[in-house]
């Protein structure tokens, strides 16, 4: 495997990140993970602006260049062979880089950017899920951020694992449905689609956002909104979405049987419809 790190191209056997950084030490830093298609990578304008707000929050001003960002990912697919895959995954990891011990802000910091490109793994059918113990803190600055510290979402998707599921659902702290262990969710509800809404502690995905642009020029009516867990047993049906899976049904959440919903393939449709576009017009 070939990565790009801090503006070069390296083997990932010869690829050094410094012992003293905060990405490794203290999970301080973000990632982007994308999808790439036959060497075009998909929103991705959308992804490196998500990582410069993410940046900008935790107090990283400007540490990379858009134009050279992009770049970089077409060498990189290219540097593994991945140009002309149907399905590649890029992953962009941002870190606050090495610093002294302590939790302090280092006055300069020299921020590490890593990518790494591998072949995405086949887009499942579908998924069965759990509500899982692990909580997604609403409360915390980090919460909308896609910060590398993932411990929660890791004994999330453990625990949906230990019980025969694919999947973990996770509530905030006031046990309101927030999200999968790596994707955001929808659900339908008396005809409408519900997802989310920010004050339960997401992350504002990028497939989400366009799913909630697509939906009403197919005549769905959307609600972001706070959903109580208990809200779960009475749902017709619901689906995950992330970047590199698209969208996909839940055919199962605990014991509930779960019916894929009509609507959920003419979204899928769609959404496919919108890359298939964005590759066509470069």
């Amino acid at each position: 495997m070939i990565l790009w790190l801090n503006g070069e191209l390296v083997p990932a056997s010869q690829a050094r990140i410094d012992p003293a950084d905060r990405g490794f030490l203290l999970g301080d830093g973000i990632f982007e993970t994308m999808l790439a298609r036959h060497g075009r990578v998909a929103f991705l304008d959308a992804h490196l602006m998500r990582l410069a707000r993410g940046a900008e929050a935790i107090g990283l001003a400007r540490p990379f260049d858009p134009a050279r960002i992009a770049t970089a990912c077409m060498k990189l697919l290219e540097a593994n062979g991945l140009a002309d895959a149907t399905r590649a995954a890029l992953r962009l990891t941002l870190t606050r880089g090495p610093a002294p011990r302590g939790l302090a802000l280092p006055p300069e910091p020299a921020p590490t950017l890593m990518i790494a490109a591998a072949l995405a793994a086949p887009r499942p059918a579908g998924l069965t899920a759990i509500v899982a113990a692990p909580r997604r803190n609403n409360r915390s600055p980090s919460a909308q951020l896609k910060a590398i510290a993932y411990l929660d979402n890791v004994l999330a998707k453990e625990e949906a694992r230990a019980r025969g599921a694919e999947e973990a659902l996770m509530l905030d702290n006031d046990g309101h449905l927030a999200c999968a262990s790596a994707a955001n969710i929808f659900v339908w509800e008396n005809g409408r689609l519900l997802t989310p809404s920010a004050d339960c502690g997401i992350l504002p995905g990028i497939v989400r956002a366009a799913i909630l642009e697509l939906a009403p020029n197919l005549g769905i009516e959307t609600l972001e909104d706070r959903i109580a867990a208990s809200r779960l047993s009475r749902i017709a049906g619901a689906f995950v979405t992330n970047s590199l899976i698209g969208v996909v049904p839940l055919t199962r959440i605990g014991d509930r049987a779960l019916p894929v919903h009509p609507l959920t393939a003419r979204l899928a449709a769609a959404y496919e419809s919108l890359l298939d576009t964005a590759d066509r017009n470069g």
